[in-house]
């Protein structure tokens, strides 16, 4: 049986880490989601989540948040490894289930596998 686990490895939750993400990285757009990514060459992909509070209260913000591990957590055949992945949730959010999700992710996680795209990009000053 796979190990399904969440571990502190597939975290990214420095902020630099964020950063370099957000310069050096690629990025999709879906409906609800923008994700930055970013090839580091280590054997197993980190995931970071950012929600701000423009999307909700806390509890809506948390719930999301778990949403989004639980999705990592259960596909992780759908993200290559050595990539960081951070997921920034857009304001006016209207994911209410783990159904809504999937819908959302999976074919956009399919795509930038499809795509091959993982060079880092040069951040110019």
């Amino acid at each position: 049986m796979k190990k399904q686990g969440f571990s502190q490895q597939e975290r990214m939750l420095k902020r630099p880490d964020f950063l370099e993400c957000f310069a050096r990285g690629r990025k999709k757009n879906s409906a609800n989601f923008i994700i930055f990514y970013q090839d580091r060459r280590i054997g197993h992909p980190r995931i970071g989540i950012t929600v701000s509070k423009k999307v909700g209260n806390a509890v809506r913000r948390n719930r999301i948040k778990r949403l989004l591990r639980e999705f990592f957590r259960l596909h992780k055949a759908l993200f290559l490894p050595g990539v960081d992945y951070s997921v920034v949730v857009k304001k006016g959010c209207s994911l209410n289930s783990f159904s809504d999700v999937v819908r959302e992710l999976a074919p956009l996680l399919l795509r930038m596998r499809k795509s091959g795209n993982f060079k880092k990009k040069v951040a110019t000053c």
